[in-house]
Order: structure tokens, then sequence, then C-alpha cells
């Protein structure tokens, strides 16, 4: 499974981004995703989940009520929609795929090689 992000990019604090995954090669239609963030000298963090069929979803804490996690299989691609941005929130973007088809969403090994959100004060 390869997996490529969009749509980072600066913005002003209160502002929103859509970050988009796109992926090729394997089919992540039946995919748990995930979407990670990480700065400088932090490890990385997980942002929320979505289940294969985007009836389950999972955020930190940091973001619940901001973020939302959406899924087109169609279109092999999972978004995460974020508002009321804050400083922050500035981060590379990350998304990933879990391990196996039809998983809990508790081990993802493949990563995308991420986007990079900058939200000014």
């Amino acid at each position: 499974v390869q997996l490529v992000e969009s749509g980072g990019g600066t913005v002003q604090a209160g502002g929103s981004l859509r970050l988009s995954c796109t992926a090729s090669g394997r089919t992540i239609s039946r995919r748990f995703m995930g979407w990670f963030r990480q700065t400088p000298g932090k490890e990385r963090e997980p942002v929320g989940s979505i289940s294969w069929n985007g009836l389950e979803t999972y955020y930190a804490d940091s973001v619940q009520g901001r973020f939302t996690i959406l899924r087109d299989n169609a279109k092999e691609t999972v978004y995460l929609h974020t508002s009321g941005l804050r400083p922050e929130d500035t981060a590379v973007y990350y998304c990933a795929a879990d391990a196996l088809e039809y998983g809990l969403g508790t081990e993802f090994d493949y990563w995308g090689q991420g986007t990079q959100v900058t939200v000014s004060s």
C-alpha cells in the first residue's frame, strides 16, 4: 500500500484545512486508517482513526470536536477535516493504513510521507 498525503499548508489560528490521503497499490477499503502528527523533537502522536467501513471513528482528546475523519473507499481516499486550528496543531501530518485487512486499527504498517500544517497566531 502506497499512501500520499496532500492538503497541508499555512493557515491562521481559527482556520480550517482538509487533508487527503490517497492510496495506491493495494486497496485500503478493508483497512482501518489512521492520522498521526509529529513536531520536531517530539514523538509522533495519534490524531484519530476510522474503521474500514467508516462506522467507527476515534479521536485524540486534543482534537475532539475540531477534527473529523471521513473516507471514500471508492476513491481510495481518507480525509482529515480540521477546523478551529490552533498554533499547537502545527505539525507534519501522516496517514497510515492498518497492517491487516479488517484489523482493529492497533497496528499501522503503511505510512505516507506526510504533509506540513502550520498554524500562525
